[in-house]
C-alpha cells in the first residue's frame, strides 16, 4: 500500500527492514553525525516495528499497536501512563514566565535551563484548543511529553511551552520573540520548535521567514497541515530541518495530502532535510504520543 503510494521516480534507494531496524533502534549510520543527546528510556519509547522504509530512510512506516502503544502502556488511557515511563526530574526546575514583547503578554513555561546557559532549547506550540499546560503534562500522550522534558534536562538543555491565542502573524511574532529572548539567555543554543496539530501554522510560518528561519535548527510538525505557500517562500534554500509525524488514520489532516507534500519538497529539492515517520492506523494525536524524540533531535541537533 505505501510502497506504492510512495515510489516516485526520483527515489534513489529503496530499504526495508534492514535500515528501518537502525533506525527504530537508534544505531547510528556510518553517516550518522555525533548524537547530540544521551540515551533516555529508549528501550521503552523507541519504534518497535518499522515495515518500510522510503527515500534512503528519510520517510518510514511504523507499526502502531492500539494494544500495546496505548492500552498496554497506560494505566488509564489516553490519560496517564504506568509509572516506569516517566521521571520526576524535570520539575525541579520548572516554573512560569512572562514575556512582554509586541504590545501582549506572552505566558509561557519553562523547565532544565530555560533561565540561561541551555545547549539546545525545544519550544512546544500546542494546537486549537491547548495551552501551555499540556505541553509540560508528564503522564498524558504516554508520557512523551516526560520524556522530551528529560532529554533536554539531562542533557543540558531547556525545554519550552508557551501559550498561543493566535494562529495567524500575531502569534508567529510571539513565539519569534520568545526564540529571540531565549536566545538572549543562551546565545550559543540550538533551537527547535515543535507544533502540534494546528499549531504547525505557526511553524511552517516561521520557516518560511527569512528573518525567523536564521532563528532555528530545525521544526517537528506532529499531525500538522502543510504549508503550500513553502514552496515558494525561499525557504528551500535555507535548509531548516523538518520533521512530519502523521498517523493513517488522522480524521482531521489526511496523511496522503501530507505525504505528496512531503514528496513535492523532495522532487523541487531532492537533497533537503526533511522526514517523514507515518504511524499506521494511529490516529490524530498519535504521533504526538509515539515520535521518538531522541531520534528527531539527535538529527537535528547532532
Amino acid at each position: 500500500m505505501f510502497r506504492q503510494f510512495l515510489t516516485p521516480r526520483m527515489v534513489r534507494k529503496f530499504q526495508v527492514m534492514v535500515l528501518g531496524g537502525l533506525i527504530a533502534l537508534g544505531i547510528p549510520l556510518a553517516s550518522a553525525q555525533a548524537e547530540a543527546l544521551k540515551p533516555y528510556k529508549d528501550r521503552l519509547f523507541r519504534y518497535k516495528k518499522v515495515t518500510e522504509s522510503l527515500y534512503d530512510g528519510n520517510f518510514i512506516v511504523v507499526e502502531y499497536s492500539k494494544q500495546r502503544d496505548l492500552r498496554d502502556r497506560d494505566e488509564v488511557d489516553e490519560r496517564r501512563v504506568f509509572g516506569n515511563y516517566v521521571s520526576y526530574k524535570p520539575k525541579r526546575g520548572r516554573g512560569s514566565g512572562e514575556l512582554n514583547a509586541n504590545g501582549r503578554t506572552i505566558n509561557y513555561m519553562g523547565t532544565g535551563k530555560w533561565k540561561g546557559g541551555a545547549k539546545a532549547i525545544v519550544i512546544y506550540i500546542h494546537g486549537q484548543g491547548g495551552n501551555r499546560f499540556q505541553g509540560m503534562n508528564d503522564v498524558s500522550f504516554g508520557g512523551n511529553f516526560n520524556r522530551v522534558q528529560n532529554l533536554m534536562v539531562r542533557n543540558g538543555g531547556a525545554y519550552l511551552t508557551v501559550d498561543i491565542k493566535n494562529f495567524g502573524k500575531r502569534g508567529t511574532a510571539d513565539v519569534a520573540a520568545l526564540i529571540q529572548y531565549q536566545k538572549q539567555l543562551s546565545p550559543r543554543a540550538k533551537v527547535v520548535v515543535a507544533c502540534g496539530s494546528m499549531g504547525g501554522i505557526i511553524c511552517w510560518n516561521l520557516v518560511k521567514s527569512a528573518k525567523y528561519s536564521r532563528l532555528l535548527n530545525g521544526i517537528v510538525l506532529l499531525g500538522s497541515p502543510k504549508d503550500p505557500n513553502f514552496l515558494g517562500s525561499g525557504a528551500l534554500s535555507r535548509n531548516v530541518p523538518i520533521y512530519m509525524g502523521q498517523g493513517t488514520l488522522d480524521r482531521v489532516y489526511n496523511w496522503e495530502t501530507q505525504a505528496n507534500f512531503f514528496k513535492q519538497i523532495k522532487s523541487r529539492a531532492p537533497g533537503y532535510p526533511i522526514k517523514f515517520t507515518l504511524f499506521d492506523t494511529g490516529t490524530h494525536g498519535t504521533p504526538i504520543r509515539m515520535t521518538d524524540w531522541r531520534l528527531v533531535l539527535n538529527w537535528m541537533l547532532g
